[in-house]
């Protein structure tokens, strides 16, 4: 049998699990997201979100991936054969993400080369939507090839792929630089940021509480999606991050530094967001709620604005773009390794034809998102991936291995590989919490969806093309890879770990009353 990949080292492993959970999300959506959801009463609720779901769902990854050695398909194989389509419908939901995601690092290193000039002028909005996007009136409207983005895309990709070239080894030196890069070039925004003229009143919007917020389900809904994206449980990411770790590193402690880190980062990264934009309402004369805006219209319209009236305006806008790429690049190659490891296990491909065959397809994916409409498409696909694609694969998570192989199981693996102990509450959590939220989370959208198609031109045809279809289209590709037959050593370790888990079925190592 061959030698699994293992993580040259445990802080390279924490590293790679930081950099997959911080991404552009946690600069251009959390901020706002927690100032549209009632400021420091939405940090009380991310703070007990985290603390309910996201770290438990973290142990529990790490632990499946490294219980089973496997990636996301195999690991559910190995728990039942007839759950394999669940883990590809896991790693198809994250490729699908990361072929937008390659897009919007296209912006961002179109941006990098705009920063040199400030090329956006003094009407950054019209240089977005007009020249960068040639965005579109309506959404069936394709319009035109933007051969700067489409240039800006293979080289995100090729970026991609040569960060996971040779799995861990490579992601493992990648991350030194990828992670650690962004948190410098982040507190020098903040350091900045808190220092302008204004941005204490952008501050107090950001972090006032409106308690009576705490009420409205919606807050919670948007904190607990929040919590699931921003850590990326759901993808299939962290099961193949764990398969890869050895048996001295402890699952408990590292899931709670990663989960943390990750935290850490939104709320700071929303200091240096919102002093600037208090900065850019004193200039202006508006309120700071005048000038809040989120996802792109925050990164490539309202920041460039910012930076135009800073000193070293050009340094600023190659550091600001700098930081976006790198915060990307991680999370990118993160999604691209949980594909490329579950086709190395089923089929045997090595890391470079697995990692060319994810880079092309997802090359190919993310052109239509280079037209003129590609902005209206990426804002419904992004959102059924998030609101239903990541939410089923979570509550299956949870009902899986919480019902079929048995949360007591699994945490008496996570305690025999960990310093700290969990207790039964970590399995009531799984068995009953976390599905009754996601629950209420998926039927809330449903209603939603029902009551009025998505996005601000109101077509169900767009909807469900972009939305329903391709979740429709992930699920079928699941359904049918898992059908396909693996390699013999594939096929035949299912049996071995089956019988293994029968037999430490009654083991209460590690136990915790």
């Amino acid at each position: 049998m061959a030698k699994r990949d293992v993580w040259g080292s445990r802080t390279a492993f924490v590293l790679a699990s930081i950099g997959s959970a911080i991404g552009l999300g946690n600069l251009w959506r959390f901020p706002y997201v927690c100032y549209a959801n009632g400021g420091g009463a939405f940090l009380f609720a991310y703070a007990v979100c985290l603390l309910i779901a996201g770290i438990p769902l973290l142990m529990l990854e790490f632990a499946l991936g490294k219980r089973m050695d496997n990636a996301a398909p195999g690991a559910f194989r190995r728990i039942h054969p007839k759950f394999e389509w669940f883990g590809w419908f896991a790693v198809g939901i994250g490729f699908v993400i990361v072929t937008y995601y390659s897009g919007i690092m296209s912006y961002c290193i179109n941006y990098f080369v705009y920063s040199f000039n400030l090329s956006w002028g003094s009407n950054p909005e019209t240089f977005f939507f007009g020249k960068v996007l040639g965005m579109t009136d309506q959404p069936w409207e394709l319009g035109k090839l933007q051969w700067p983005l489409l240039i800006g895309l293979a080289i995100a990709w090729v970026w991609i792929v040569a960060s996971v070239w040779k799995g861990t080894k490579t992601v493992g030196k990648v991350v030194w630089f990828t992670v650690l890069g962004p948190w410098l070039l982040l507190l020098i925004f903040v350091i900045r940021g808190v220092t302008l003229d204004g941005a204490a009143e952008g501050l107090r919007y950001y972090l006032t509480p409106e308690w009576s917020k705490l009420l409205i389900p919606q807050v919670w809904l948007a904190a607990i999606t929040q919590v699931f994206f921003s850590l990326t449980v759901g993808f299939g990411v962290m099961i193949a991050y764990g398969s890869f770790i050895d048996d001295k590193t402890c699952i408990v402690k590292n899931a709670w530094i990663i989960g943390l880190a990750d935290a850490g980062t939104a709320i700071l990264g929303g200091f240096a967001v919102f002093g600037a934009l208090g900065h850019k309402a004193l200039i202006d004369g508006v309120a700071v709620s005048a000038v809040v805006k989120s996802g792109p219209g925050l990164t490539f319209v309202t920041y460039p604005e910012i930076i135009n009236g800073l000193p070293f305006p050009q340094l600023f806008g190659l550091l600001f773009f700098t930081m976006l790429g790198l915060l990307a690049i991680d999370s990118a190659f993160s999604l691209v390794e949980g594909v490329s490891a579950a086709l190395k296990d089923k089929f045997g491909w090595s890391h470079k034809r697995s990692n060319i065959t994810v880079g092309l397809f997802g090359l190919a994916l993310g052109i239509p998102y280079m037209f003129g409409a590609g902005i209206h498409m990426l804002d419904i696909v992004d959102r059924f991936m998030n609101f239903f694609g990541l939410t089923i694969v979570v509550i299956g998570e949870c009902l899986i291995v919480g019902w079929v192989f048995k949360a007591s199981g699994m945490r008496r693996f996570i305690n025999s590989h960990s310093e700290g102990k969990i207790g039964i509450w970590w399995d009531i959590r799984i068995q009953l919490i976390l599905p009754a939220l996601i629950l209420l989370m998926i039927g809330f959208e449903v209603y939603e969806r029902i009551m009025g198609p998505y996005g601000d031109f109101g077509l169900r045809s767009q909807e469900f093309i972009f939305g329903w279809l391709v979740i429709i289209i992930v699920f079928v590709a699941s359904i049918l890879i898992s059908s396909v037959k693996g390699t013999p050593e594939y096929e035949g370790r299912i049996s071995e770990i089956r019988k293994d888990i029968a037999d430490r079925s009654g083991d209460t190592r590690g136990e915790k009353s």
